[in-house]
């Protein structure tokens, strides 16, 4: 199957979707993994997640899923957790069946035995707790600091590195969620590995960026139909 990737929301997530995918793909026997990466503009993506302009962002990231279409790929997914604001939006107007990175979480964390999470990412991520898909998992966020995690995120987003500072921020978070009754923190917000990748914080962290990389190896090696999702 041949997997169409919306990058650039950020560089550096995209980046890692294109590493980890490949090996993912390559641990599966996959022997020529079929991708397409167009860049979209994180700019933009952030203007309308802040503004909740939902129909304009879909709107944005049409003609870049039609570009996909067009080089031949058969799905399309978004390499941003925050991009999934508009993801409904946009898959009534996609030529192409998208595969969410959102959707494939909570039966993850049931599998993992993972009954209460502490989320890390967007401003939107983290108010909504995963966009309320969360049906069989509680998720928590610490509410008096959403403004700063997510201006923080923002910035290590569009910067695409992330200082010590910051990284002690993310990680102190995390430690008060566990501290809260969290079983794991996720990272649901794709650039979060610059700032988890190489540490041992002293709890256990899910990259929701690994489940969605685990989904599209599946459809690529043939494990997974879109009809399975």
């Amino acid at each position: 199957m041949h997997i169409g990737l919306i990058g650039g929301i950020g560089v550096a997530a995209t980046m890692v979707y294109y590493q980890r995918l490949t090996a993912a793909a390559a641990a599966r026997g996959v022997p020529r993994l079929d991708l397409t990466i167009v860049h979209g503009e994180i700019h933009e993506l952030i203007r309308n997640n802040l503004a909740d302009r939902k129909a304009e962002q879909a709107q944005a990231f049409l003609p870049l899923v039609t570009r996909l279409k067009d080089a031949g790929c058969d799905c399309a997914a978004l390499s941003s957790l925050g991009a999934h604001f508009c993801f409904e939006e946009l898959a009534a107007l996609s030529p192409l069946p998208l595969v969410s990175a959102v959707t494939p979480l909570d039966a993850y964390f049931v599998e993992q035995g993972i009954k209460r999470v502490g989320l890390l990412g967007t401003r939107v991520v983290m108010r909504t707790r995963l966009y309320g898909q969360l049906a069989h998992t509680e998720a928590l966020a610490l509410d008096d600091e959403i403004e700063t995690l997510g201006q923080t995120y923002q910035e290590v987003a569009v910067a695409g590195t992330c200082s010590a500072s910051q990284q002690d921020l993310f990680l102190d978070a995390g430690r008060r969620m566990i501290a809260a009754g969290a079983d794991a923190i996720v990272l649901a917000g794709t650039d979060l590995n610059l700032a988890f990748d190489g540490q041992d914080p002293g709890y256990r962290v899910v990259d929701a960026l690994d489940v969605h990389v685990a989904l599209l190896a599946d459809l690529a090696a043939g494990r997974k139909t879109l009809s399975d999702l």
